[in-house]
Parts: structure tokens; sequence; C-alpha cells
């Protein structure tokens, strides 16, 4: 009894010990399943993505050159206007009483002009005079017919008249000066006079107005936002500026097509063109995740169709389209994937059998001579590849991409129309190592 309670217990110990044979024998074997996708040949398109606010191409900021209590405005925000339409008023009392007094001193010193040529004549007249007269006495005196006291009497006549003359000659000079510069100032009221009056400088639409009847403009500098009165947009070309991120503006350049959404009419996609690259960054500013900072560029995008009840100040979304190519070898973007692995001088991969336990560590890097140190001349260094299913093994397979689309990549070399590269599921192509056994869910496919 004893003898038959001991084979009993080998053949079960015999048993047990295959079934965890087995077992462990099949978890080594155990394939991974994934799904998978044949390369094949596409049209891709490359698009960068930023996102910005429509603004009109032309933008005129009215401002007062004279500083004075607004009387009459005749303008709404939303109004569109004609060049040359009164826009607002400024109450004109001050500048017209400038100019008036102006026009009275003016006047005031054309007469005194006359009057002083008067005088000039008159003095011209009696310097004659006084020349015939001290001519006279000169000749007398020769002839000793005058005496001294009357030629001296003559020449200081003469003297005397002369000085008159200068004097009044002076004084027409004097008040043709006061005239010029007394005109130059009423030039200079009138022109503040006529600026109390505003028109549209330009056909658009009123999208700004600061300021309401009966509140003082003050004159001063467009770029100065405290004395802007009215804003005018001319909506006749309409551009969206954008801000596009520094790791793609390399790829962005003037004439290339655009797609441009507009916040506002989400159900419509309007036609755009690049004209205008920064060459400059706008703004820095912190990620929230921590120091990494994001430098932006300014791009403008000129839309090329009219666009009903549009705005300034929009928000919108462009699609750049940076590259575009026709039947190219593609692969889907999950496909892709970046590991270590050993190249040797000629830049080719080194591929050894791979260990099985360094197969279960299901490590980020190829496992190519894991054990053994790198040869002369071979170097390990991060590429960027596929899985490749082949003879039933995931193969990492290094690829040299080109521009990339919404959901496919162009790939140059490494791969060929057929191949069938690894998609999914994205934990298994994170994971997956150089040479794991692979089986492909044909449900998932």
């Amino acid at each position: 009894m004893t003898r038959k309670k001991v084979l009993i217990g080998v053949v079960i110990l015999v048993v047990g010990a295959a079934i965890v044979y087995a077992n462990l024998a099949f978890k080594k074997t155990d394939a991974v399943a994934v799904t998978v996708e044949a390369v094949s040949r596409r049209s891709l398109e490359s698009i960068v993505s930023a996102s910005g606010t429509i603004r009109a191409r032309k933008t005129v900021n009215i401002t007062s050159e004279v500083t004075g209590k607004i009387t009459r405005l005749a303008v709404e925000e939303g109004d569109r206007v004609k060049a040359g339409q009164f826009l607002l008023e400024i109450d004109s009392r001050i500048p017209k009483s400038r100019v008036q007094g102006l026009e009275a001193v003016v006047e005031q010193q054309k007469i005194a002009l006359q009057q002083a040529k008067v005088s000039l004549e008159s003095a011209k007249e009696m310097v004659k005079l006084a020349q015939d007269e001290f001519k006279r006495q000169q000749d007398l005196l020769k002839a000793g017919i005058a005496t001294r006291q009357d030629y001296d009497r003559a020449d200081n006549n003469l003297r005397v008249q002369l000085n008159t003359q200068r004097s009044a000659e002076q004084q027409i000079a004097r008040t043709d000066q006061s005239i010029r510069q007394m005109t130059t100032d009423l030039e200079s009221a009138q022109h503040d006079l006529s600026k109390v009056t505003i028109t549209a400088p330009i056909e658009g639409i009123i999208t700004k107005r600061n300021v309401e009847e009966g509140e003082t403009a003050q004159a001063g500098f467009t770029n100065n936002p405290s004395v802007v009165l009215l804003i005018l947009a001319d909506m006749s070309v309409i551009e969206a500026e954008i801000q596009v991120d520094e790791t793609d503006i390399p790829n962005v350049a003037i004439g290339q097509k655009t797609k441009i959404t507009i916040d506002a009419m989400p159900d419509r996609t309007f036609a755009g063109h690049v004209t205008e690259v920064g060459n400059s960054p706008i703004n820095v500013s912190a990620q929230s995740t921590g120091s990494r900072q994001a430098t932006n560029f300014k791009v403008v995008v000129t839309v090329d169709e009219a666009i009903p009840n549009i705005r300034p100040g929009f928000s919108c979304t462009a699609d750049i389209t940076t590259a575009t190519r026709q039947d190219a070898v593609a692969v889907p973007i999950q496909a892709l994937a970046v590991r270590e692995v050993t190249m040797d001088a000629s830049g080719k991969v080194i591929r050894q059998p791979t260990p099985e336990k360094a197969v279960k560590k299901a490590s980020n890097s190829v496992e190519t001579a894991a054990t053994a140190k790198d040869k002369p001349g071979q170097t390990k260094k991060e590429v960027e590849g596929v899985f490749a299913v082949r003879d039933g093994k995931a193969e990492f397979t290094p690829v040299k991409s080109g521009i990339s689309g919404d959901k496919y990549c162009e790939v140059l070399s490494g791969l060929s129309p057929g191949d069938k590269v690894i998609t999914g599921p994205f934990a298994s192509v994170r994971e997956l190592a150089d040479g794991k056994a692979v089986k492909v869910d044909e449900k998932k496919k």
C-alpha cells in the first residue's frame, strides 16, 4: 500500500512538472497580438496649423488735430462710410475767433503798408526838391552870388529828406515782413478751422467709436490710443494674422496656399495665401508645465475671396499647405517609433539573435549584441523606424521620413509598397522589441 502511494505521488509530481514546463514554454513563445497595415502609395499634404485673428489690410485711426468739444457725431460702430463722408465736427468757436482776429490784423497791416508806400513816394518827391535846391545853391556859391549859410541850409535839408526816405523804405520792409508773418499765422489758423470738420479718408467700416457727442477731443498722434476717436477699416482686402510656432516657421513661405476657418462661421472655409512671414518673434510665453517657453512668429495670410458680414478681430485658424507629394510611399504615423540600434561603419543595422530574457524585458531599445561590447567601427544611436512583420516576427526597420500629412508620413527609404508594418495597439508599438514574435489580429485590421 505504501509503495502504491509512492508511485502515485511520483506520477503526480511528473505530471505537475510537465504542466509547469509546458506553461513556461508556451509563455516563452507567446506571440504579441498586433494590427498591421500595408505600405501603399498616397498623395500627401504637409499642413501647418495656427490660430489668430481676422484684420483689415488697411486700417485708419481717426484723430483730431485740434482740441475741442465734439458738437456733431454722425456715425455709429458698424456703419459703412464712403471716402469724404462727414464723420464728426468739433466746436469751431475758438479757431474761428483766431482766424477772424488774424484776418483783421492782416488787413490793418495791409493798410499800414499802403500808407508807408504813400509816405515813401512823398519822401522821394521831397528828396528830389531838396537835391534841386542843393544843386542850385552849390552853383550860386561857386558864382559868388549865394552865401555860405544858404548853401549849408540846402545841404542840411537834403540830408533830412534822404533820412526820411530811408525811414519810409524801412517801414515798408517791416510792414511787409509783418504781413507775411501774419499771413502764415492766418493760414495756420484757417487750417485748424478746417480740421474741426472730420471726414472719412477712405471707404470702409467704422469698427470702433471711442467718443460720444459732447466729449472733448484731444489733439495728438495716431500711435497714442487715448486720442483715437474712430477706427475705420477698409474690408475690401481681408487678412488673417496668425502666430506660428518656431518649429514650424522654417517650412512656411510666401505664396503657400492656405485654408482659413473662422470661428464665427464654422461651416465654411476660405481660400488664401501667405503674404508675410515674420523674421522676429512676436511673443514668448511660459508653458504651464515648467520653465520651457514657446516662441511664436507672425504670419499674415491674405484671403482670396470675399467674406460677407466679416468683422476685424474674429478668431480664426489657418491651415497652411507647406508641401505636397503625389504617389508617395506612405506609412501610418502611429507606426513610427524610435529605438536605439547598433550600426556598422557603413550605417547598416547589426542584428544579433535576441535572448528570450531580453525579449521579455520589452525595452525601448533593440537588443543587438546586448551582452558584448561594441566592436571597432560599431556605434549605437537612436533612429526612427517602423516594425515590419517578417516571418511572424517584428523586425525594426529604420526609415528615412519625408513630409507628414494628418495621418500618414512619407517614407523615402527603408520600405516598399506592400510591406506590412505594425500600427497598434499603441502600448505594443511603444514596448515592442526587435525580433519579438507577433500575430496579426485579423479582427482589428
